[in-house]
């Protein structure tokens, strides 16, 4: 398939929103000493393409729930589990500087409560400590209280994840509805993030249908996009996601909508694609982002996805519409560095695509290995 408006690389700016992550104060008996340097930065720098109303952050002026009392030692990851279980939107009060919250156990949203919004406002990371998954929305899980009929297309809780960090999460062993989302998996309802970073988050490292290193998302209502905006997954060495497949983000049948967003360093891991091979456990599609199902879409605006890596198709992302009604654009995006894999889409390097005719859409857009 021929890549059509082809473009040099991207110039990026200097980012509107930088953490300050050199020195994090450690919260809850966590220590950040022994964590990678964080990305300067959020997102691709200046944020050059308009982002919708839809994809905007929450106000959180008058938070619902404060997570501590003033002070870095005030901030558990228990008060984000009391917090997230209450609903609402959440600030956190843990002092002016940057504050790693190590969570021993995750923090799940329960469907008849408000909405929930996590705002760090640019100051708060949120450890897994390479041992549990750290955030969960579920409409389908009876322990999280089931609210309609319809489990799988409800319109409620909204989850929001904004000027927050997501470190060393891992969901592997945690199995519900297929599992995967090593920082955050998401059921139902609706789901958004905004100006936030991942790094080092994981889940199971083969399987056909594991997926999402750092995300996870089935069942979003009304097949409603996901958005993700000026935020970064990885980012420098020693920084990425993996999972088996999807080491940034994964999915099935839930569409995504990217803008000015850094995915860079994931890795898919799996063994054999999907089915897997005979003798093989399965996975490793899309290094960076793995879609999966039949009426979706990708959309990718102002972003770069480079230096990812998968063993079986799709080094920078795997696209399968089952029923080849699926649909990708790609806008204003650099994808380079991501190399060849066992299988692809010619014309599309680190790419593989099935998909709806003519697709993708690709404009002022380079892609390269």
């Amino acid at each position: 398939m021929p890549v059509r408006s082809i473009r040099l690389p991207l110039v990026l700016r200097a980012g509107a929103l930088v953490f300050a992550l050199a020195g994090l104060a450690a919260c809850g008996g966590g220590d950040s000493s022994d964590e990678p340097e964080g990305p300067p930065s959020v997102g691709t720098p200046g944020g050059q393409v308009p982002v919708p109303a839809a994809g905007q952050a929450v106000d959180t002026s008058q938070p619902d729930q404060v997570v501590g009392t003033g002070t870095p030692a005030s901030c558990t990851g228990q008060a984000v589990v009391n917090a997230v279980a209450l609903g609402g939107k959440i600030r956190f009060n843990c002092g002016p500087n940057p504050v790693t919250i190590q969570m021993t156990s995750t923090a799940k949203v329960f469907n008849n409560r408000p909405d929930v919004t996590l705002d760090g406002q640019g100051l708060i990371t949120l450890n897994g400590g390479g041992r549990v998954r750290i955030l969960y929305q579920n409409t389908c899980d009876p322990a999280q209280v089931w609210t309609t009929s319809r489990c799988d297309n409800q319109e409620t809780p909204r989850l929001t994840v904004q000027n927050m960090r997501f470190a060393n999460g891992n969901s592997t062993g945690q199995l519900t509805d297929g599992g995967g989302g090593g920082a955050i998996f998401v059921r139902g309802g609706q789901f958004k993030i905004v100006n936030s970073v991942f790094t080092n988050n994981r889940c199971e490292s083969t399987g056909p249908d594991m997926g999402g290193g750092a995300v996870r998302v089935l069942s979003i209502y009304q097949g409603r996009p996901v958005y993700v905006v000026q935020s970064t997954f990885g980012g420098g060495p020693g920084l990425g996601n993996s999972c088996s497949n999807g080491g940034a983000l994964s999915s099935i049948g839930v569409s995504y909508s990217i803008y000015n967003s850094l995915l860079s360093h994931n890795a898919a891991l799996g063994n054999g694609a999907n089915p897997q091979r005979p003798g093989t456990p399965g996975g490793g599609s899309g290094g960076a982002i793995y879609n999966d199902g039949n009426a979706f879409t990708l959309s990718i605006f102002g972003s770069q996805v480079s230096d990812n890596t998968a063993s079986e198709g799709g080094s920078a992302v795997f696209f399968v519409s089952n029923n080849r009604t699926g649909r990708m654009t790609l806008s204003d995006s650099t994808f380079v560095r991501n190399p060849p894999t066992r299988f692809g889409t010619d014309g599309l390097p680190g790419f593989f695509v099935l998909a709806a005719p003519g697709q993708p859409v690709v404009t002022r857009t380079t892609i390269s290995h």
